[in-house]
């Protein structure tokens, strides 16, 4: 993988980890700083940063069902 893929990878899921906090925002009534740290401390996270997975172009609302999925009734 080349620098400009990294960089473009990068930033993909960069849009994706800030589509999912402000869904956490709007749809659970969570602060900001709550939102980012239930996205940044999630298994699913992980696998958004991960390039294998695929997930870090995946649409938010497919990642926020698994992160629904991951946390359960903790939401």
């Amino acid at each position: 993988m080349n620098k400009q893929e990294e960089q473009d990878i990068q930033f993909q899921i960069e849009c994706l980890t800030n589509e999912l906090v402000i869904m956490l925002m709007d749809d659970y009534g969570m602060s900001m700083e709550q939102a980012l740290d239930t996205v940044y401390d999630s298994n699913t996270y992980k696998k958004i940063e991960r390039p294998s997975t695929g997930l870090y172009y995946q649409g938010a609302v497919y990642a926020l069902d698994i992160l629904k999925e991951e946390l359960g009734k903790t939401l």
